[in-house]
């Protein structure tokens, strides 16, 4: 009966002292047509643990991927840079989203169809590298 008590205990406890990992949800990019040449993913990213950063991304759908911001350039123009890297604080949620930042797909070798799937492989400073799959949508 002891056994039986004890490691229902032990696994909650080996749970409870795991480190918690980053996680990404609704990965997508809107549909492009063949006459575009870059593209934009959106995403978001819930951090339960410690600080971290998103640092790069790539897609084998892009012949470059950048980490972007948009920012107000002034006279109500909006402007578009690159950033070196994407601050995920800890305990929160970052939404990467249009008209802020995003992951740009420069050159894309493909068309951007709704319902397609595009690989992104993202890389963060210290929980490693994930791939998500990006939904193309209208949004």
């Amino acid at each position: 009966m002891r056994k039986l008590i004890i490691v229902p205990v032990l696994l909650l406890l080996l749970a409870a002292c795991s480190p918690q990992t980053l996680g990404v949800v609704d990965a997508w990019g809107r549909p492009s047509p063949s006459a575009a040449t870059n593209a934009a993913f959106y995403m978001t990213i819930n951090n339960p643990g410690e600080a971290d950063q998103l640092i790069s991304a790539d897609s084998p759908a892009c012949g470059v991927t950048e980490l972007h911001e948009m920012y107000d350039k002034g006279e109500g123009v909006m402007g578009m840079r690159p950033v070196e890297g994407i601050e995920i604080p800890a305990d929160s949620t970052v939404t990467l989203q249009p008209g802020g930042l995003h992951v740009m797909c420069i050159d894309r070798l493909e068309d951007f169809s709704p319902g397609d799937s595009i690989q992104l492989t993202l890389e963060f400073q210290n929980a490693g590298t994930m791939t998500v799959d990006a939904t193309i949508r209208e949004s």
